[in-house]
């Protein structure tokens, strides 16, 4: 697999030269500067391109093209922003660069609970706790017929947590939610989320994934002209928030959306923390069924919990089988010899990393995109593919 690294730009606290230093050969990175819903500028691809050459690197992913409401509602002036996507796509084609990472998750992007949850080594990692999300939900945004989303169990667990937050608790409770993370697609306030979230509740699971499948069959005829194959992100985490639609979150989802618009450039990105969030996933079966529509790959692992909580644990420590996993990728790379350049090798990314050192503490570094834990995850990943690799030998 291609070893590639997640780039937030110019501003990045991780340069383009540590990337390099880490092995990494290949960038995953976005025009964040660019309105969600505007065409992305020719001009502005071509000098991340050059920025990202000058430094000994390929721009191997798009990470991501978001995808504005409208679209996603199909309302508003989702027509203007489609046609703005495919222009995108049309120039990120025309400079050479082939894969788009996207994701369709309503309101929020890829939620977390804790942005700084201490490890028995005291490194800090990413956690989503069930029982701090009902309580947000139940108590401080209040949203109607949220009790019903949430068992018995945990509604008295939230209504106990919620009871011993203080108000500086319960703030940077909301702000982790709804604020935005890294990778995200915007954020909100107190307001703005309820009012989303009552836009969006209203079309269920089935309108929802028939909005999708209608944007794929827009965009996709699009992607093909372009050489560019489109690789969706899985829910995170891969269950309704908020009681709102989910329809990337099982093998059923990615089955139902790779049978609906049947080409080759409508793929996914196997995020194995993502899909790996629920126990019923079968991450290496998943990539034996899907193997050539997968289009790019995060590889991290998670330790889950009864309720739905999980934390993201050490690359090989954790309820992912991360061995059999890269195993089945290897597998499906093999199948891809004598593909064109770009196409035989699946782009890989460490996902996420812990917060390890003098980066806990340092308040410019973004949560799970720490230098030194992604370094240590893409070596231990970078282990397992070399063994496995001399095995094969």
């Amino acid at each position: 697999m291609q070893e590639t690294w997640r780039w937030f730009g110019p501003k990045d606290t991780v340069s383009l030269e540590q990337v390099r230093q880490a092995g990494a050969t290949g960038v995953v990175t976005a025009l964040d500067h660019v309105p969600t819903g505007e065409a992305w500028p020719a001009a502005d691809i071509g000098e991340r391109k050059r920025l990202i050459e000058e430094a000994g690197l390929t721009w191997s992913v798009v990470e991501s093209v978001p995808l504005h409401n409208d679209i996603k509602t199909r309302s508003g002036a989702y027509r203007r922003y489609i046609d703005n996507y495919q222009q995108s796509i049309r120039n990120l084609g025309n400079a050479g660069i082939h894969c788009v990472c996207y994701n369709f998750m309503p309101v929020v992007d890829w939620t977390r609970t804790n942005l700084n949850y201490e490890l028995p080594n005291t490194a800090q990692a990413l956690r989503f706790e069930m029982t701090d999300f009902a309580a947000y939900d139940l108590f401080v945004l209040e949203r109607d017929g949220s009790k019903d989303s949430y068992a018995d169990d945990v509604v008295a667990r939230a209504t106990e947590r919620f009871n011993t937050m203080s108000a500086e608790a319960r703030a940077a409770l909301e702000k982790n939610i709804i604020a935005g993370l890294p990778g995200g697609e915007g954020s909100y306030d107190h307001d703005g989320i309820r009012t989303a979230i009552e836009r969006f509740s209203k079309l269920g699971n089935d309108r929802y994934r028939a909005n999708l499948i209608a944007f794929l069959e827009e965009i996709i005829p699009v992607a093909e002209e372009a050489g560019v194959v489109m690789a969706i992100h899985p829910d995170d985490p891969p269950f309704s928030l908020f009681g709102l639609p989910r329809v990337v979150s099982t093998a059923d989802d990615a089955r139902a959306l790779l049978e609906a618009v049947p080409s080759p450039s409508n793929g996914l990105t196997m995020c194995a923390g993502s899909y790996g969030a629920r126990g019923d996933n079968d991450l290496v079966a998943m990539i034996r069924e899907f193997h050539d529509r997968i289009h790019f790959v995060h590889l991290r692992n998670i330790k889950r919990e009864d309720d739905g909580s999980f934390y993201e644990s050490d690359h090989l420590d954790g309820d992912n089988d991360i061995v059999g996993i890269v195993n089945a990728l290897l597998d499906e790379e093999e199948q891809r010899q004598g593909l064109p350049p770009g196409r035989c090798r699946i782009p890989m990314r460490p996902d996420h990393g812990h917060a390890l050192g003098e980066e806990k503490s340092d308040e410019r570094v973004r949560p799970g995109y720490s230098f030194a834990g992604r370094m240590k995850g893409l070596a231990e990943l970078r282990g397992v593919i070399h063994a496995l690799e001399a095995v094969r030998r």
